[in-house]
């Protein structure tokens, strides 16, 4: 079991509040992900649950018992740093064992631990190679398979994959995605890039300066996000916003539209404008396009075969169903 409720949760670094009143359920089995941008609070939130940082105020539950003051080593937790935290001298095996060597665990468990969770990793071939013989995708197994075979309540991860390059990023968010169907044991994920939130999580809790702005699933925040920062940081390319006559014409102070519900024409649209910046993506073409007699330049996300170049006039019009709406306050509009 794995469930983990905060409730009340404060954390001040001297007279500085870096996470106000908050509370949030991770329901047993669910794969939750904080975002948001730097310094938004999303390390902090993850190591309050983990213990390694003391609470203010409030109370931690992990399966319905109060772990508010429970060390880390006896929360049934297990973390997995972006920094990977191996030990160079020691083996594949001696790092993913070594856990259960300090809680003076049996040999023949610890093997059976080990080489399980070396098999569910794809590790069983390196179990005798120091980490400085592995790739970094290997290293980063490895030091999951050191928290697997800790048989946890819940797994914690502090943006494991940013040390990476971007396709090995790719590839270990599909490892660590499957992985959770293996194991179907509660994982907490911290990441600032809103594309692994997107594609990896059941449940995503959008930060901002320690208040948690939004949470549920990708669609949800995709589809009806609650307020214009949540609107901005969900969807690459970010949301265009349009204020002034064109937004008070649909009852608006700021109106969004995803780049994706743009439809472009040569002959005719709702706005006209001027393609600047074009981004060839293969399969996608990004046109920002300005001069559009609106305030703000228009991103558009197009076919990657469609041939508008630099200096086009282009016809733009937004699909009216997926068109966001905003009060003066952020606030999204029902």
């Amino acid at each position: 079991m794995g469930r983990i409720q905060l409730k009340q949760v404060t954390k001040k670094f001297g007279d500085v509040e870096v996470i106000p009143p908050l509370d949030l359920t991770i329901e047993d089995g669910e794969f939750a992900v904080f975002v948001g941008p730097s310094g938004c609070g999303k390390s902090t939130l993850l190591r309050l649950i983990a213990g390694l940082e003391d609470i203010t105020t409030g109370q931690i539950e992990i399966d319905g018992t109060d772990a508010t003051n429970v060390p880390p080593a006896k929360r049934g937790l297990a973390m997995v740093f972006q920094s990977y935290a191996l030990y160079p001298h020691m083996s594949v095996r001696k790092n993913i064992a070594f856990p259960l060597r300090m809680a003076k665990m049996e040999q023949a468990e610890i093997d059976k631990r080990v080489e399980a969770a070396a098999s569910v990793l794809n590790l069983t071939d390196y179990l005798d190679r120091r980490p400085g013989q592995l790739s970094g995708g290997q290293r980063q197994r490895v030091a999951i398979g050191r928290a697997i075979v800790r048989e946890p309540a819940a797994f914690l991860f502090d943006e494991p994959l940013s040390n990476l390059d971007a396709a090995l990023r790719v590839g270990m968010r599909m490892e660590i995605s499957e992985l959770h169907e293996k194991l179907a044991t509660t994982m907490i994920y911290v990441t600032h890039d809103q594309v692994e939130a997107m594609t990896m999580a059941d449940k995503i809790v959008v930060l901002q300066a320690g208040v948690i702005e939004q949470v549920g699933s990708p669609l949800e925040l995709y589809r009806a996000p609650r307020n214009l920062f949540v609107a901005g940081f969900i969807g690459s390319p970010k949301m265009n916003f349009i204020e002034g006559p064109e937004a008070a014409k649909h009852d608006a102070h700021t109106i969004g539209v995803r780049p994706e519900h743009i439809a472009v024409s040569d002959s005719e649209g709702l706005w006209s404008g001027v393609v600047g910046v074009s981004e060839h993506l293969g399969s996608d073409t990004f046109f920002h396009v300005h001069d559009t007699g609106l305030a703000e330049t228009i991103t558009v996300r197009a076919d990657g075969e469609v041939g508008f170049r630099h200096g086009d006039r282009i016809h733009l019009t937004p699909r009216a169903d997926v068109i966001h709406r905003f009060d003066a306050q952020g606030l999204r509009i029902a």
